[in-house]
C-alpha cells in the first residue's frame, strides 16, 4: 500500500462485513473559514474503517487534523462531504442513536474543581439518566476500579494531574458505551500514570469495548493500537498495524552507544567507509545510529567495522524502526518533495 493522497481504506480491514465495523468513513471532508483567506482544509477526503472490539490511533503532529476529526465522531462537529457510519447508524441523519452509544474523553479533565470525586461521578451519571441510587452504586464501582477509593470525597481541585484523568475517563464509563474516544489521553501525565492508563485502556478493549484515540506519541501508538492511522495536514499518509506500518521501510536501525563522542565519531566514519549501511551515519554526541539490511550479513560486517576501528560500543542493537522514526521520515520525505515544511493547517 502506497503513501499518499486520498489513501484508500487498508485492504487488511476493508473486506470485513459490516457487523464486524464499529466505524466507517468514506471521502471525510472538514474545513474551517480563515477569515479573508480561503478556507482551510483540515480534513482532506479521508476514508477508514474501526473494526469493533479494537484500539485504534490516529498519530499525528499538532495540527493535523486529530481533534477535528474526534469531535465529528462523536457527534458534536458537522462534516462538509462524505459519509459516516457508527454501528450502522448514518452519522448525520441520526447522531441520537450513536450518542446513546459512545463515550468522550477530550484533551482537557472535564470535571467540576470544586466537586469530589464520588460528586462528579454521580452528578454525571445523573445526567445519563441514571437513578439516583444506581448513580451512587456506579460512582462506587469506578471509584474502586480506578483506584479513587482513598479520594473519592476529596475535592477533585485537590487531585493530582493523573488522578484528574482518571476520575475524567471514570465519567465517560458511568453508562458502559460500546465506543469511548479518547483525545490525546496522556498528554501532561508522569510516566507512571501513563503506564496505569494504558493498562486500562487494554482491559477494556479486552472486555469488548472499541476504542479510538489522537496521540502524537509514538510509543502510546506502538504500544497500545490494534490498527494505527497516520495523519498528515489532514490526509492518511500510511495505515496498518505497528508492525506493518514500520516493517514497510524494509531496514532495520542500528544504534549504538561509545563511551565519548570522539569514539562515536570514530567508528562512524569507520562504519560510513565500510558501505554496509542503507542510509547515511547519524552520530549525535556518543550514539551512532544508521539503516541496516536486515539479516544475518549485516551483523556480521557491522562486527567487522567494530573489529577494524578497534573501538567497542558499549551496547549495540540492531532492530526494526519505531513509529518515531516512521512518523519521521514520512514528514522528511514529503516537505523534501515539496520543498516546504508542515503546513499546520489542521486542528
Amino acid at each position: 500500500m502506497s503513501r499518499g493522497e486520498g489513501l484508500p481504506v487498508p485492504d487488511d480491514i476493508s473486506g470485513r462485513s459490516d457487523s464486524d465495523i464499529a466505524i466507517k468513513a468514506v471521502g471525510l471532508t472538514k474545513s474551517f473559514a480563515a477569515g479573508k483567506d480561503s478556507p482551510v482544509t483540515v480534513l482532506d477526503g479521508i476514508s477508514f474503517e474501526v473494526p469493533r472490539g479494537a484500539i485504534v490511533s490516529f498519530l499525528g503532529h499538532n495540527g493535523a487534523g486529530k481533534t477535528t476529526l474526534i469531535r465529528i465522531l462523536s457527534t458534536l462537529l458537522s462534516f462538509d462531504a462524505g459519509s459516516v457510519s457508527v454501528f450502522g447508524d448514518d452519522l448525520a441523519r441520526d447522531p441520537r442513536a450513536i450518542r446513546d452509544r459512545i463515550a468522550t474523553t477530550g484533551q482537557f479533565a472535564a470535571v467540576d474543581e470544586n466537586l469530589t470525586g464520588r460528586e462528579n461521578l454521580e452528578f454525571f451519571g445523573r445526567l445519563r439518566r441514571l437513578g439516583r441510587r444506581a448513580a451512587a452504586e456506579r460512582a462506587t464501582e469506578l471509584l474502586a476500579v480506578f483506584g479513587l477509593d482513598d479520594a473519592a470525597d476529596r475535592h477533585v481541585k485537590e487531585y493530582s494531574g493523573g488522578m484528574r484523568r482518571r476520575i475524567d475517563i471514570a465519567i465517560s464509563l458511568m453508562v458502559v458505551p460500546d465506543l469511548l474516544f479518547l483525545d490525546e489521553p496522556t498528554t501532561g501525565l508522569d510516566p507512571v500514570s501513563r503506564e496505569d492508563l494504558w493498562a486500562l485502556v487494554r482491559r477494556l478493549r479486552d472486555d469488548g469495548m472499541t476504542l479510538v484515540l489522537t496521540t502524537q506519541y509514538l510509543e502510546e501508538a506502538q504500544a497500545l493500537a490494534d490498527l494505527v492511522y497516520l495523519l498528515k495536514d489532514g490526509s492518511i499518509v500510511d495505515a496498518g498495524t505497528p508492525g506493518e506500518i514500520r516493517g514497510r521501510l524494509g531496514t532495520h536501525v542500528l544504534v549504538a552507544a561509545f563511551e565519548s563522542d570522539s569514539d562515536a565519531k570514530h567508528f562512524g566514519s569507520h562504519l560510513s567507509r565500510a558501505g554496509v549501511v542503507g542510509a547515511g551515519v547519524r552520530t549525535e554526541g556518543r550514539t551512532v545510529t544508521c539503516d541496516v539490511a536486515p539479516g544475518a550479513a549485516a551483523i556480521t560486517e557491522i562486527s567487522h567495522v567494530v573489529a577494524v576501528s578497534g573501538i567497542a560500543p558499549e551496547s549495540l542493537s540492531i532492530s526494526p524502526p519505531t513509529l518515531n522514526e516512521v512518523f519521521i521520515r514520512v514528514n522528511t520525505a514529503d516537505a523534501a518533495a515539496t520543498g516546504t515544511g508542515r503546513s499546520g493547517s489542521g486542528r
